[in-house]
Formats: structure tokens, sequence, C-alpha cells
């Protein structure tokens, strides 16, 4: 299919976007095959109090911050929503978020099932996008391909992707990104939120 074009960098109606699914559906390669295509879009960088990973970066991948610090976040505001997944905390600022709509820029969220949930009823105007694998197995495929978790954390993300996957109805939309067909797949995408567009 061919690559459509991109939106311009500065909207009338920017677009709130949550992309949520199982560890593993590929929601981050759908982002970076946007942004590979042109598309002006600002994606959201999650605070955690997790350790960094070696190859992750402050400020790019996650900021990193102590539990000190986001405790101070919630008790002012600061965050759209926040959750605790595997012992660490992990939370949407909301000013960024507010300010790039602001500046008329597609705002692009990844979060879990229960924190979409919140962000819709925080900002109703959000689109919801499911990133659905074909099945479990390929989930499990992608995950142990990483080589970053031992057998107890993958049998853990696999009881989760399970327990979202039977959420995926609670979604506006849901894309299977089929293994290989990752094209296909922000093609979807892109036509979802032209659609959302125009509806506005």
């Amino acid at each position: 299919m061919a690559h459509l074009p991109p939106p311009t960098s500065h909207l009338p109606h920017p677009l709130l976007v949550v992309l949520s699914g199982p560890s593993g559906a590929g929601k981050d390669a759908v982002l970076d095959e946007l942004a590979h295509r042109g598309h002006a879009f600002h994606r959201v960088v999650t605070c955690t109090t997790r350790p960094p990973r070696a190859t992750e970066r402050h400020g790019i991948d996650y900021y990193f911050v102590t539990d000190t610090e986001f405790d101070a976040l919630i008790k002012s505001g600061g965050l759209l929503e926040h959750a605790t997944v595997y012992g660490a905390n992990y939370g949407v600022p909301k000013r960024q978020v507010l300010d790039e709509l602001g500046a008329g820029v597609d705002v692009y969220v990844r979060t879990d099932v229960q924190g979409a949930a919140s962000i819709k009823q925080a900002m109703p105007q959000v689109v919801r996008v499911f990133i659905a694998p074909s099945s479990i197995e390929e989930i499990e495929e992608r995950i142990r391909a990483r080589g970053s978790d031992d057998e107890e954390r993958i049998q853990r993300r696999l009881a989760t992707a399970r327990s979202e996957m039977a959420r995926s109805g609670e979604f506006e939309y849901v894309i299977v990104n089929e293994a290989g067909q990752l094209d296909a797949t922000v093609d979807r995408l892109i036509e979802i939120l032209d659609a959302e567009r125009v509806r506005r």
C-alpha cells in the first residue's frame, strides 16, 4: 500500500491519541514508523521510579525520578494518569500533554489498558487505539527475542497480555499488528486518525 502523505506540523484540532496493547505488540515500532514517514507529533515521555536500563536515556526514553519526586507530582496534580507496574511507578506528565496540544501538535501516549481508561475519564476527546498481536504466541516470541527478562517476568508479562487482550473491546479502535506487516498497521492508524480529524 502506498504511504499516505504526512499531515501538517501544526493543526487546528490536534489529536490526543493513546496507544495501548500488550508488551511486545509493537507500539514503539508503530510510532517509529510514523515518525519515519515524516508525521509531526509529540511522543509523551513518561515518568518512572524504576532505574534506567543500560540503553535508556533520561528525558528521552523516560524521566527517571525518585519516589519522593513522583509523590510530589501526584499531590500537585501534575500527572494525567499514573500506575504501579511490576513494583515501579509510572505516570504521564499532564503539562507535557497540554502544552503540545495547545501548540497544535498531535500527542501520542503509550500506556496500559487501565491508564487508557483513566485518560479517557480526564480527557474525553482522546482517541484510544489498541495495538493487538495476532496471537499470544507471537507476543511470547517477541518478549523472548528481547533477551531482557527472566522466565518469571516473561510469565508475568504473558499473564498481563492475556488480561489486556480481554479488555480490547473497551477501545474505540483495535488494530492487529500482524508479524511483518508494520506498514499495513501504520497505514490503518493513519486512516483512523484522518477520519477522526474530519469528524471533528
